[in-house]
């Protein structure tokens, strides 16, 4: 690898995000088409958010009315709320990691991995644009 390669790999080409060695440089095009598609889901996250956080309101709301319930409906009713909390909290912990993701963008450093420094890689971020580990640092982290 020359040295030009090794500065590209790691610093990425005219701010846009680095890359890995044998892929590709990161074009404006891809990067634009990214940074749309994080806040298309951002958008999209928002919405399920709003829409579960009202679904707990009146599960929470219907809570108080089944006196005359019997066991099998209070459970019922117990794992429809702690299914939609569950889908709330799931999406605004995505949402979560959306936002951190169109930061890091926004601030250069989207595309570097925050544990060792190396480039998450083009084609990870690709297929998951709010990785922020590469892959043997994702391992590391999954074998623990």
């Amino acid at each position: 690898m020359t040295v030009t390669q090794i500065t590209e790999t790691v610093a990425g080409v005219g701010g846009l995000p680095p890359y890995r060695a044998g892929e590709d440089p990161w074009t404006p095009d891809e990067v634009g088409e990214l940074q749309a598609e994080l806040e298309g889901d951002a958008a999209r996250l928002r919405r399920e958010i709003s829409t579960a956080d009202a679904g707990i309101a009146d599960l929470l709301r219907d809570s108080g009315e089944g006196a005359g319930d019997d066991q099998a409906d209070a459970g019922t009713k117990n794992f429809e709320r702690e299914h939609e909390m569950a889908i709330a909290n799931n999406a605004r912990e995505m949402l979560q990691q959306t936002e951190r993701a169109l930061g890091r963008l926004a601030a250069g450093t989207y595309g570097v991995c925050e544990s060792c420094g190396e480039p998450v890689g083009k084609y990870r971020l690709q297929a998951f644009p709010r990785a922020t580990l590469c892959m043997s640092c994702k391992q590391k982290q999954e074998r623990r």
